[in-house]
């Protein structure tokens, strides 16, 4: 199974036994959308609701962070998810929240993993059934497991400002990468990490929501300076939009790209880190 897979083929597989559909739709307070509600009234045949929000360590002050690894391998049996099943992520999200989810799984062990590329608008688009209510699952048994390499906390990135051994790619828009926007939550300055480059996580995608091509989205690393070869951690505003820019890279080969959980909602929250404003 590719990374990325297209309607065609979804609807191709759909009903084997061993596929699994999840809707991973996460909204912002601003947006004023109700992602479960939204997904209990239209949704693709067979695909059950991950609560992004709800599975993540609500313990923090940060807001969707990691869970722990017992929490998300219980709510993945409870959504009928198992070791062995092929795993398709779409979302309906302006957030492309399905490359967080993709993230997710591959970090708490599951081996097959894609993204619909398009998401639920070009299925819709296309006319193609849908369905409404709350899905029936079967409980199936996934292991308890985390790969850490795929993460990095502030400590981990305050190091990093002094070894530079890994490229940092933050997905925010320039104005809040640069600081002429302030930052939408109360007490987080606005700006950047020292030596951080700004690829804005929308520029990877196309006006209809699908991917851009593998040589498209080359040119936008390219054209930061990033080289895919060498390691590379993206960031952004919570920890939601940065595994766009991992997922960018693992369709270009680079499947190790971690993410920074805390992302700017702790690094600009804390008067000790440095914070550049301006490009």
């Amino acid at each position: 199974m590719n990374l990325l897979v297209s309607t065609d083929w979804l609807a191709a597989e759909m009903g084997k036994s061993d596929l699994r559909i999840i809707d991973a739709t996460i909204f912002l307070p601003a947006h004023a959308r109700s992602a479960r509600a939204e997904f209990e009234g239209a949704h693709i045949p067979g695909a059950v609701f991950f609560d992004i929000e709800e599975v993540s360590d609500t313990s923090s002050n940060l807001p969707t962070m990691l869970p722990p690894a017992e929490k998300f391998a219980s709510r993945c049996q409870a959504l009928g998810l198992g070791d062995g099943s092929r795993i398709v992520v779409y979302d309906n999200s302006p957030l492309k929240s399905s490359a967080r989810l993709w993230w997710m799984l591959s970090l708490f062990g599951a081996h097959e993993v894609a993204i619909l590329d398009g998401g639920l608008a070009k299925w819709q688009a296309e006319s193609r059934p849908l369905e409404s209510g709350k899905p029936i699952v079967r409980h199936r048994h996934f292991t308890v497991w985390a790969d850490k390499a795929l993460v990095r906390d502030q400590s981990q990135m305050s190091e990093n400002l002094r070894t530079k051994a890994e490229q940092v790619v933050d997905a925010r828009s320039s104005g809040r990468f640069t600081g002429a926007e302030p930052d939408p939550r109360p007490g987080v300055r606005p700006g950047h990490m020292p030596g951080s480059k700004n690829l804005p996580y929308s520029e990877a995608f196309n006006a209809d929501g699908t991917w851009k091509s593998p040589a498209e989205l080359k040119a936008l690393f390219d054209g930061l300076g990033i080289d895919l070869a060498k390691p590379l951690v993206a960031t952004c505003g919570s920890g939601i939009t940065a595994p766009v820019l991992a997922f960018a890279a693992a369709l270009l080969g680079n499947t190790k790209v971690a993410v920074y959980d805390g992302s700017w909602s702790e690094w600009g929250a804390s008067a000790h880190n440095p914070v550049v404003v301006g490009a």
